[in-house]
């Protein structure tokens, strides 16, 4: 596939990054030579050097015949301008912009209709907000990831000492569910390495264990691995952005929100906005502050400033001090793996967010929803079973008679309003929602092949 990706920051970056991984043809687009020359030397791209609105510019990188356009420069006018020119000039068939400014969000007629040159439009700002709120909402998880509409999720969860689970086999899982309850683990994760569960598999404390369920079983999964914890009904969020700002708007209504923000004239902008959240101009890293506020008593401590270190260090503060649980913004990939420790409960990179919502437009075949995991060392994918037996490979095939690549598990099937856990007796139907995870990336066109139908199929 040919990719033009404009803009080379951390979400351009790394979307090009793993696009070029896999092979496809991709061209990366920026103002910064340096910036470009990194990223050629690194993987396999095309750099085009100048403003990526421009239509000489985007002629240079081969809009003429791209098969996708990705804007993801760092200003949201240049994004849509590009969509734009690419819209009208070149005809590309599919364009992504990224757009952050809650002004343009606020009016989605701005992108839809007779306006349409922008195909897919991606807030960061709002997937993050989406992805931290699930976490609130299910104490104990490290990762919350929908699938089919909500109807099923994936949910990562860190093994405790005092698990029921811990130090047992997956096969003894279903002794301590409740009757009608069913799950799959479809992947462990030890010292970061993946392990292909199976009945056999004993499970240590610190795994990193992703199961499968619908989800109203979801909480019952998590309490397999960890003692089940109290609804979280006190948050304290170090920083007003747009980020901030955003869940404490989605949180307010259910939770005691407090809202500290650096900047006064922020503060008093965004304490105009929300009707029950407190904001509170101060500096989220002194402890007379924190003390205060009682942050011991805090549930959830979230540091979503923009600056990472900042972030860390606030984030360390209140766990020393007492909060419950603490979550840090870092919009480096390469800090998350290591501040995600027992000092950070969970590190949320904005860059992995957005690039599951990007991959679902790259992958071939039917393919509905690409969750990124593991910073971006893994995916879960959700595709559509189409054809019948003569025209394809899954559909009328049991689960244990689908030969899939190595490091894939098929975690569930979601048939209309039903979800069934993938045991080996399942057949697959046309039309089922099947979903995947994916601990090698290099086997994702042998499953996108898979899902694909023959010419047999009308």
């Amino acid at each position: 596939m040919k990719i033009i990706i404009l803009g080379s920051g951390q979400v351009g970056g790394s979307v090009a990054a793993s696009l070029a991984r896999e092979r496809n043809d991709v061209t990366v687009v920026d103002l910064d030579a340096n910036k470009l020359r990194e990223l050629q030397d690194k993987y396999d791209l095309r750099g085009v050097v100048g403003n990526a609105s421009h239509p000489e510019v985007l002629a240079r990188a081969g809009a003429e015949d791209a098969d996708m356009l990705i804007a993801v420069t760092s200003a949201d006018e240049i994004n849509m301008v590009a969509c734009q020119v690419a819209y009208t000039i070149f005809k590309t068939p599919l364009k992504i912009a990224r757009v952050r400014t809650q002004e343009y969000l606020n009016y989605p007629q701005l992108f839809t209709g007779e306006n349409r040159s922008i195909d897919v439009l991606i807030s960061p700002e709002q997937l993050v907000v989406q992805h931290i709120k699930r976490l609130i909402e299910f104490p104990g998880a490290l990762q919350i990831l929908d699938f089919a509409d909500g109807r099923a999720q994936l949910v990562g969860v860190r093994a405790y000492p005092d698990g029921p689970l811990v130090g047992h086999e997956l096969k003894t899982l279903r002794e301590h569910l409740a009757p009608g309850v069913d799950t799959r683990a479809v992947t462990i994760f030890r010292r970061d390495r993946p392990i292909a569960p199976s009945g056999e598999t004993r499970i240590e404390v610190d795994d990193v264990v992703y199961f499968f369920a619908a989800k109203r079983d979801i909480k019952a999964a998590i309490g397999e691995l960890r003692r089940p914890e109290r609804p979280v009904s006190r948050v304290i969020l170090a920083g007003g952005g747009n980020i901030g700002f955003n869940l404490a708007k989605a949180l307010e209504n259910d939770c005691y929100v407090k809202v500290i923000e650096r900047s006064k004239d922020r503060a008093n902008f965004i304490a105009e906005q929300l009707d029950r959240a407190i904001v509170l101009s101060g500096d989220a890293a002194d402890e007379d502050l924190l003390r205060e506020e009682n942050i011991d008593q805090t549930d959830v401590f979230c540091a979503l400033t923009n600056d990472d270190e900042a972030n860390v260090l606030a984030a360390m503060l209140a766990k020393r001090m007492g909060a419950n649980k603490v979550l840090s913004l870092i919009n480096r990939p390469a800090y998350a793996d290591l501040v995600e420790t027992n000092v950070i409960d969970i590190a949320v990179s904005p860059q992995q967010v957005t690039l599951g919502a990007l991959l679902t437009f790259v992958r071939r075949g039917h393919v509905v929803r690409v969750h990124s995991l593991r910073r971006g060392a893994a995916e879960a994918i959700e595709v559509i079973a189409h054809g019948d037996r003569r025209s394809s490979k899954v559909v009328g095939r049991t689960i244990e008679a689908i030969e899939l690549p190595p490091g894939t598990t098929i975690g569930g099937i979601v048939r209309g309003e039903k979800v069934l856990i993938a045991h080996h007796d399942v057949t697959v139907e046309t039309d089922d929602h099947v979903v995947l995870f994916v601990n090698d990336k290099r086997h994702l066109r042998v499953i996108e092949q898979l899902f694909q139908v023959s010419a047999a199929f009308v």
